[in-house]
């Protein structure tokens, strides 16, 4: 059994997901106190992913960031940058489909805060910045373990996304769900058993450790 595309799998989640966490930190942040009218709309592209098919979502980052179109040309030769069947591409295409699934959970609990937890900050002299990190965050501890988790276990499982921005390049963009495609699609049963059974088996366990911190199980049953 290859290891290798197991090994790409977790690399590409990981760094997806510590990509993710300050952005989507800020994003939610914004949309949650945001003011401005064009709220509704912002709050809607951040949940295209959600509902928006993953080809259709992969197609059109495969053709803005392909070095035949003037946007990936420049990156291409001033940049020295390439996204397309480039392990850069699959992180770029994991970021934009996961974010919904890092930012509502932080923009939920930032809404569940107590509001006048942010003006009595301000009121006793505290920037933003310092109210976000030291009053507001540590306040929602668990949005953000959740939105992590969700970012991470969604990533593991990308496929149509992953496929048309990366291709299927073994040892360079051939994730876990695209080498089960590759072992159902030449009736290797046995093979694709063993790859989702071990993705199975990971994405069950971080659930389970989520659910024990987060619910306080080992304080519950400690002295």
């Amino acid at each position: 059994m290859d290891f290798s595309p197991l090994i790409l799998t977790l690399q590409l989640a990981t760094v997806t997901t510590v990509i993710l966490l300050p952005l989507g930190i800020a994003m939610a942040y914004g949309l949650t106190y945001t003011t401005s009218r064009w709220k509704p709309v912002w709050e809607a592209l951040v949940s295209m992913p959600l509902v928006l098919p993953p080809t259709v979502l992969g197609f059109y980052l495969l053709v803005a960031f392909s070095p035949n179109n003037g946007f990936g040309a420049f990156l291409d030769k001033y940049l020295g940058l390439k996204l397309v069947f480039t392990f850069e591409g699959l992180v770029l295409a994991s970021v934009v489909y996961s974010l919904p699934f890092m930012v509502h959970p932080i923009q939920s609990g930032l809404n569940n805060l107590p509001h006048n937890l942010k003006e009595a900050a301000y009121l006793m002299g505290k920037s933003r910045t310092s109210t976000l990190f030291r009053v507001l965050l540590p306040n929602c501890k668990s949005s953000l373990l959740i939105g992590a988790v969700l970012a991470f276990a969604h990533t593991i499982g990308e496929f149509g996304v992953v496929l048309m921005i990366g291709g299927n390049l073994p040892g360079r963009t051939q994730v876990a769900s695209m080498v089960i495609y590759d072992k159902v699609e030449t009736m290797d049963y046995a093979g694709a058993h063993h790859y989702s059974l071990l993705l199975f088996a990971m994405t069950f366990t971080i659930l389970v450790v989520v659910y024990v911190v987060n619910g306080g199980y080992f304080k519950r049953f400690s002295i």
